[in-house]
């Protein structure tokens, strides 16, 4: 005979009782009822279930985890109690465990879309991105209209930096379900990301008007008015959130780098510490604070980031954050060869997690060159008559100074400095990669798009800077469409432009190799060679400045850049670090100090273990 508490099926009532208090969110009157009933039904795995589902809403993880481990013991072919307590272990930062018992759910309940759903998601918090999209496509293929899943396979390949695959998954979300907010949001983040901020402003409105207290929405839209230059704005919708989720970690890191914009650098560091002190494990927040920070011995940031490091569940993204700041401190407190390891740790992760290999760059430059001479010789006959904006492209590697060169000449008051436009990339591309595309009708829509483009950034004036360092890719299309611009190539010495590429981390995804030394040679090689290419077919159209002499005679070099460019003299031009405009590049910092000579020597601290790279001279 079965005694009443032996029962693993309770009657009922019994669950439906607690289902009813869990619909009623009667969280607490809930846990005390369902203990009560595992008194009379200790081994009824349903109660243990649903107590530990409610023990999660209520935020009591360890209660939570215990109540799903008590199931899975009490009945272990229930596929709902694995789901559950993967979930939890994926919360925990526990990602291979969570990935064991997503995987012994999926065995006992093969066709759950949902289990492929959340197993997917720890792929993704992983970085392992392949995985996660198969196993949201297998999701598909049992539910193909699960908005869910469309909107799980967007943010993938948005963390990837596949925009566009990421907004058409996004659009499929929102074509089954309209009112999805937080896809709303995300094409919002998509469209910004692509450069596209007047259909990310949209989305954004429309995300609010579905729900105005979404404080994710409110970031994200700081984070655009930020990308506008309306810091003040931006810092008020940062505010906004926050006030509707005081422990929202991002936001007051992204507040940080608003006020950082500012140059409000204590307050800066007063919002990364926040959002740290929200969420310690916070990698971006700790990265940007230590760009801001000089360490000394007994700051106790250290001893959290060393400890973070030996997390073993750390995501590869995490972890190479953490590298890149331990890297900084270490390089702070003078120990150059623990520095020196860590940003080629941070560096070999970022690698991995970018998918880069130096055959994509060389196979791009040799398409470049091989249609270089055609591009040369192709009739295209353009009248500057009626043009209303010059540009001024600003070129070269990244990091070699074009930063500065910038902010000097967007000081003058007929200038106005635009930062890295994407727009070449984006309409010419092609046209210096294919020969099939080289046709009048092409050509004029490039320039036509990319004019269109800089009217709406120009502000009114006249002249405007473009400073995206890799247009010297595209330096024979610019010629060719836009005789009335002005070119400068800022280059810089070698070792130090190299080290410079590959001690930094940056946020965008194009650089994936500054983060090998080895990449970041064979890169600038690859640099160096077009360079040639383009010097030997427009002799007399590109002007040279050279970093170091721009440092060490800042003003006969800046008269004959301004004088280059055909503008009046003005004094302010050698005071770029009173520039208020926004930079948003690597040497945002660096800028906003008086101009000064040594800073291309900098990387001679590394020099004992550099030595095996560039020790043989004739490296170029």
């Amino acid at each position: 005979m079965i005694e009443k508490n032996d029962y693993l099926y309770p009657p009922k009532e019994v669950i439906d009782i607690l289902i009813k208090l869990f619909n009623q969110k009667q969280f607490s009157s809930l846990v005390d009822h369902a203990q009560k009933l595992i008194r009379l039904y200790p081994n009824a795995f349903m109660i243990w279930n649903i107590l530990g589902v409610t023990n999660k809403n209520l935020g009591k993880i360890d209660e939570a985890s215990s109540s799903f481990r008590k199931v899975i013991k009490l009945n272990p072919k229930f596929a709902e109690g694995y789901n559950n307590l993967a979930i939890i272990c994926q919360d925990q930062g526990k990602f291979n465990e969570a990935i064991k018992l997503f995987k012994k759910a999926l065995l006992l309940k093969p066709n759950s879309a949902i289990y492929y759903n959340n197993i997917g998601l720890v792929f993704q918090d992983l970085g392992k991105f392949d995985q996660a999209v198969k196993a949201y496509n297998t999701s598909l293929s049992f539910n193909p209209k699960n908005a869910e899943t469309y909107f799980y396979l967007g943010n993938t390949h948005q963390r990837q930096g596949k925009l566009t695959e990421a907004i058409e998954f996004f659009k499929k979300a929102l074509a089954i379900k309209a009112n999805y907010v937080e896809v709303q949001n995300n094409i919002g983040v998509a469209f910004r990301d692509s450069g596209e901020l007047e259909q990310a402003m949209h989305a954004f409105s429309k995300a609010l008007s579905l729900n105005k207290n979404y404080a994710q929405t409110y970031n994200n839209l700081g984070v655009v008015l930020q990308y506008q230059g309306n810091l003040k704005e931006a810092i008020k919708s940062f505010v906004k959130a926050i006030n509707i989720k005081a422990d929202y970690a991002e936001a007051h890191n992204n507040m940080g780098n608003a006020l950082q914009e500012q140059n409000k650098l204590d307050q800066a560091i007063k919002a990364y510490k926040n959002s740290i002190l929200i969420d310690p494990n916070y990698a971006e927040a700790h990265r940007n604070l230590s760009n801001l920070v000089k360490y000394k011995a007994e700051n106790s940031q250290i001893t959290a980031v060393k400890k973070l490091l030996k997390n073993p569940n750390l995501s590869d993204d995490d972890r190479c954050k953490f590298l890149y700041t331990f890297a900084k401190m270490k390089e702070d407190l003078g120990d150059f060869e623990a520095a020196f390891e860590n940003y080629v740790a941070g560096g070999a992760l970022r690698k991995k997690l970018l998918r880069y290999n130096i055959k994509q760059d060389k196979y791009l430059f040799a398409k470049i060159k091989k249609i270089a001479p055609i591009l040369q010789n192709f009739k295209l006959h353009i009248s500057t008559e009626v043009t209303k904006h010059f540009p001024i492209f600003i070129l070269g590697m990244p990091r070699s100074g074009t930063t500065l060169v910038e902010q000097i000449i967007s000081m003058h008051s007929k200038v106005q400095g635009c930062g890295e436009l994407p727009f070449l990339h984006k309409f010419g591309a092609s046209l210096a990669t294919n020969f099939e595309s080289l046709n009048t009708d092409n050509f004029m829509d490039c320039r036509n798009a990319y004019l269109n483009k800089l009217a709406k950034v120009s502000n009114g004036y006249q002249f405007v800077t473009d400073k995206m360092p890799h247009n010297f890719r595209y330096l024979g299309l610019i010629i060719k469409l836009f005789p009335e611009a002005k070119i400068i190539h800022v280059n810089r010495d070698a070792i130090a432009t190299c080290w410079s590429n590959f001690k930094n981390y940056f946020s965008i995804n194009g650089l994936g190799y500054s983060y090998s030394l080895h990449d970041t040679m064979e890169y600038f090689k690859l640099y160096k060679d077009l360079m040639d290419v383009w010097k030997n077919l427009y002799t007399d159209q590109i002007y040279e400045l050279k970093y170091e002499k721009l440092i060490s005679d800042q003003d006969r070099e800046t008269r004959r850049l301004i004088e280059y460019i055909s503008l009046d003299w003005e004094f302010a031009c050698l005071s770029p670090q009173k520039n208020k405009r926004i930079v948003r590049t690597a040497s945002q910092q660096q800028v906003k100090k008086k101009v000064y000579k040594g800073s291309s020597e900098a990387w001679r601290k590394f020099e004992p273990y550099l030595k095996i790279f560039f020790e043989d001279p004739h490296w170029l």
